[in-house]
C-alpha cells in the first residue's frame, strides 16, 4: 500500500469519525466512488492503517451473577461426563438442566428493577466458569511441567517398550514372509479373529535413550513386552563393541521407565541392583517424565520405519542389523535442539569414571544371580567362584562368620560383599582377588625376618579387648593385660559366685512318713554296730529315755568300748525300770 493511498484512508476515516452516528455511510460511499472499491474492502484497508482508541471497559466488566459454590457443581458434573479421550458427553446446557432438576442448583439472578428471578443463560454460566477457573476447558490443560537435568552421558537413560501398530513378522508362507504392512481393512477392532491371527507375530521395538546427548538405542523383539526382552533389550544396549565405536554403551547410574509388570519383575531388579544401577519409575499417567524416549518412538516411526515400506525385510534379525545401523547413522549426522550438537559428539564427552562397562555374558548370569553365604577362613578369606577374596577391609568382619558374596560387575579381579546398613539398605563393599606366586605363598604376606604387618583389629578383636578391659577395670590394654598376669581377680574382686546361693530363700518342706525296712541276717553276715556313747545318748532320747549325768555314767560303766546296736532295746529298758524304783523307809 503506497503512502498516496494510506493518506487517502485516513482521511476517510477521520471524516467518518466527525460525521458521528448515522452520518457514516454518505462518507463510505463517496470513498468508493473515488477510490474505486467495495465497501469492505474500504473499511477493511481503513482498519489496517487506522488507530481506533482504547473501548472504555464496562464498569461490571468481570461481574458475575452464578456463585462460586454452584459453579463448583456445574463444573464437577461435566469433569464426570468426560470419556477417557476428554470428549464431553453433557453440554453445559444439558448439565445445568439436570442440576436445576435434581435441586442442586439454580443458576439464575434478580433483576433489580423488578425484583424478578431469572435463569442464567447457559453463555452466563460458561462465562461464570471461565472467570472462575472452573471451565473443563481450562481444568483439561496440562500441569506445568518441571524441567529435568542429567549431569553427564549415561547417567540416566530412559527406557519403553512399544508395540509396532503398523508392521508384523509372518514366514508361514512364501507370499507372506517377511515384514507385513497390517491393512486397515483386514486388522481392526471389527475383525478381532485377524488380530488374534498374527498376535504371536507382532513387532515390539525397545527405545532406549541417554537423557543428557540424547542418543538412540533400538532392538525390536517378537512377542509381547516381558521380562526376558526388556534384559535382553537393555544388555543389548549397554554391550560394549569394539568393532563399532558409534554405538551407545555403558551401563547408567539412572534408569528411568513406567511401571510395567515387566518393568517391576525380580529378574530385571535383581540385574539392576547387581549392576548399581537405580531404577526410577514415573508417577502413574505421567508419560511426560519420560518424554524424551517417547519422542524417540515418533522419530524412529518417521525416519526409520517409514523406510521398510520401500526396503522390507525377511527376518528380525534383519530387522534389528537395519535398525542399528540407521541408529548409527541419526545419532551421528542429526543435530540436536538442546546442545546445538550430534547426539553422538555430546555423547563422547563422557569420561572415564563416569562410563561403566560390563561384559555382555556376565550381565545376563546376574540376571538370575543371587549372592552366595561365604564362611570366613582365619586368614580373612573367602572363596567364591573357585577363587579365593580378601575380606579384611570389610566392616565388621570376624573369623568364622557368613557373608554373601556376588559377582562385581566392572572389576573382573574383585567380588563384591552384599551387606545392609543400619537403615535396611543394601551395601556393596568390593573385595580384591588373593594374589599367589607359583609357590601357592600370598604375594602380599609378611616375609620371615623382613615384615611384622598384622591384620587391622577386626570386631571380635575388638570387643574382645574391650571386655579384658572392663573385667580388669582398667583404662588401656597393656594395663588390663598388667593386672591379669598379677592375678588380680576380675571386678576387683566384687563379684560374690555364692552371693545368689545366700539370697535364695529355700522352700520350707514338710517331713514325709516312711515305712521301716526289716531284713533278716545272722550276725555271721551282719554284725552289730559298736555306737560311741553320744550316738548312743542320742538314739536312746529318740526312744523316749530321759537321760542325766548318772545315767550317761552307767551306759558307760556297762559298755566301756561303745554301745552295740543290738543292745539298745535292752538298755533302755534298764534305764527305764531302774528310774521306777522307789525307796520305801519304815516308819
Amino acid at each position: 500500500m503506497n503512502p498516496a493511498m494510506v493518506d487517502s484512508l485516513l482521511s476517510v476515516f477521520r471524516a467518518a469519525d466527525q460525521a458521528g452516528h448515522g452520518n457514516k455511510e454518505a462518507v463510505y460511499t463517496e470513498a468508493c466512488q473515488r477510490l474505486g472499491m467495495t465497501r469492505a474492502t474500504l473499511l477493511r484497508k481503513i482498519k489496517e492503517v487506522a488507530v481506533k482508541p482504547t473501548r472504555k471497559r464496562r464498569d461490571d466488566a468481570g461481574d458475575v451473577s452464578l456463585s462460586r459454590e454452584e459453579a463448583v457443581i456445574i463444573s464437577a458434573l461435566l469433569m464426570e461426563s468426560l470419556r477417557k479421550n476428554n470428549k464431553r458427553l453433557l453440554s453445559i446446557g444439558q448439565a445445568v438442566s439436570m442440576l436445576r432438576a435434581n435441586g442442586e442448583v439454580r443458576a439464575e439472578r434478580v433483576d433489580p428493577a423488578t425484583g424478578e428471578c431469572i435463569l442464567l443463560s447457559d453463555s452466563a454460566i460458561a462465562r461464570a466458569l471461565r472467570t472462575y477457573g472452573l471451565h473443563p476447558d481450562q481444568l483439561l490443560r496440562a500441569a506445568p511441567a518441571v524441567e529435568l537435568r542429567s549431569l553427564h552421558p549415561n547417567h540416566v537413560w530412559q527406557i519403553d517398550a512399544s508395540l509396532c501398530v503398523l508392521y508384523y513378522l509372518n514366514a508361514r508362507t512364501a507370499k507372506e514372509s517377511g515384514l507385513q504392512v497390517m491393512e486397515r481393512a483386514k486388522f481392526y477392532k471389527n475383525k478381532p479373529a485377524n488380530l488374534k491371527r498374527i498376535e504371536a507375530d507382532r513387532v515390539w521395538s525397545y527405545e532406549v535413550t541417554d537423557h543428557n546427548s540424547g542418543a538412540i538405542f533400538l532392538n525390536y523383539v517378537m512377542g509381547a513386552e516381558s521380562a526376558a526382552n526388556l534384559a535382553e533389550s537393555f544388555i543389548l544396549a549397554i554391550e560394549h563393541l569394539p568393532d563399532d565405536p558409534h554405538k551407545l554403551h555403558g551401563v547408567p547410574y539412572i534408569l528411568m521407565m513406567d511401571m510395567g509388570s515387566a518393568n517391576t519383575s525380580g529378574a530385571f531388579a535383581n540385574l539392576t541392583r547387581r549392576l548399581q544401577v537405580q531404577t526410577i519409575p514415573h508417577a502413574p499417567e505421567n508419560a511426560r517424565a519420560t518424554g524424551q524416549v517417547e519422542n524417540a518412538r515418533n522419530i524412529i516411526e518417521r525416519s526409520f520405519e517409514s523406510g521398510l515400506r520401500f526396503q522390507p525385510v525377511a527376518s528380525l534379525e534383519e530387522l534389528n542389523a537395519a535398525a542399528r545401523k540407521w541408529a548409527r547413522w541419526y545419532n551421528a549426522t542429526k543435530e540436536h535442539s538442546r546442545h546445538g550438537k550430534t547426539r553422538l559428539q555430546q555423547w563422547l564427552t563422557i569420561n572415564q569414571e563416569q562410563l561403566r562397562i560390563v561384559d555382555a555374558d556376565l550381565a545376563r548370569r546376574l540376571l538370575t544371580h543371587a549372592p552366595e553365604r561365604r564362611k570366613v577362613s582365619d586368614t580373612l578369606t573367602v572363596s567364591f567362584g573357585g577363587q579365593e577374596f580378601d575380606v579384611s577391609s570389610i566392616p565388621r568382619v570376624m573369623v568364622g562368620e557368613s557373608m554373601m558374596v556376588t559377582h562385581s560387575p566392572y572389576q573382573p579381579d574383585a567380588a563384591l560383599v552384599v551387606d545392609t546398613d543400619e537403615h535396611g539398605h543394601e551395601t556393596l563393599y568390593p573385595i580384591p582377588l588373593v594374589q599367589r606366586g607359583d609357590d601357592g605363598f600370598r604375594l602380599d604376606a609378611n616375609v620371615i625376618g623382613e615384615d611384622w604387618k598384622r591384620h587391622a583389629d577386626t570386631q571380635a578383636d575388638v570387643n574382645r579387648k574391650l571386655v579384658n578391659r572392663v573385667a580388669m577395670e582398667a583404662e588401656t590394654d597393656e594395663q588390663a593385660e598388667a593386672a591379669r598376669k598379677a592375678k588380680a581377680l576380675p571386678f576387683g574382686g566384687r563379684i560374690d559366685p555364692w552371693k545368689e546361693i545366700e539370697q535364695t530363700e529355700l522352700p520350707t518342706i514338710l517331713p514325709r512318713r516312711g515305712t521301716g525296712l526289716h531284713v533278716g541276717v545272722t550276725a555271721a553276715t551282719a554284725p552289730a554296730q559298736i555306737l560311741t556313747h553320744f550316738a548312743a545318748a542320742t538314739e536312746l532320747l529318740r526312744r523316749g529315755v530321759t537321760l542325766d549325768v548318772e545315767k550317761n555314767r552307767q551306759i558307760a560303766a556297762l559298755y566301756p568300748d561303745g554301745v552295740p546296736d543290738t543292745e539298745l532295746d535292752n538298755l533302755a529298758q534298764r534305764l527305764t525300770v531302774r528310774a521306777g524304783l522307789r525307796v520305801v523307809v519304815g516308819a
